[in-house]
């Protein structure tokens, strides 16, 4: 099981992912960092939010596996937020001052049943029909889903249809993440 990251550690990953979009986006580089050894080290998936001063999602994308240290996952996942979420155009270096980062570091991926979800606690994955869909954990209350709405929206994001949720050939997998951002 991770451990909780630090308020010192949570701010330092925030600060990675400002300084990447600003690197980035100002000179198309990929910014280096020194992290030591420790949490922001260890291989965790990760998703990046970027939102407007009104809280409009404005790109998200991630990293389910944990194939990466955590930091660098953060740095790429801002940049492909910024850059290749298709729902958006890309952000210019002129957008940054209005946005805000949200990081969602990720825990292992488990078997879940629906039945079992509790919204505010779990995200979830559905696999099936050669579809895949994911929402984060904190979606579900952003909406004001319950747990059965949370899981057929989570079939309408793998464009499969919703009442599909309940169907037992569906694989599900849910997690938890630690979600923090940058203050408005």
């Amino acid at each position: 099981m991770t451990e909780p990251l630090t308020p010192e550690e949570r701010r330092r990953l925030l600060a990675i992912a400002r300084e990447t979009l600003v690197v980035h986006l100002g000179t198309g580089a990929t910014p280096e960092f020194d992290v030591p050894a420790g949490p922001l080290a260890i291989p965790r998936g990760a998703f990046v939010t970027l939102r407007t001063q009104g809280h409009d999602l404005r790109g998200c994308i991630g990293l389910l596996e944990a194939a990466q240290p955590l930091w660098s996952v953060v740095r790429d996942m801002a940049m492909a937020a910024a850059t290749r979420d298709g729902r958006f155009d890309p952000v210019q270096a002129s957008d940054l001052p209005s946005l805000r980062i949200e990081v969602s570091a990720l825990s292992e991926f488990v078997p879940i049943r629906p039945e079992d979800v509790v919204v505010g606690t779990h995200g979830l994955q559905v696999r099936g029909r050669g579809r895949s869909g994911l929402l984060l954990p904190q979606v579900a209350v952003e909406w004001g889903w319950n747990a059965a709405e949370f899981c057929a929206q989570t079939c309408h994001k793998a464009g499969l249809p919703e009442s599909s949720w309940r169907d037992p050939d569906l694989v599900w997998r849910g997690f938890t993440a630690e979600v923090f951002g940058e203050e408005p």
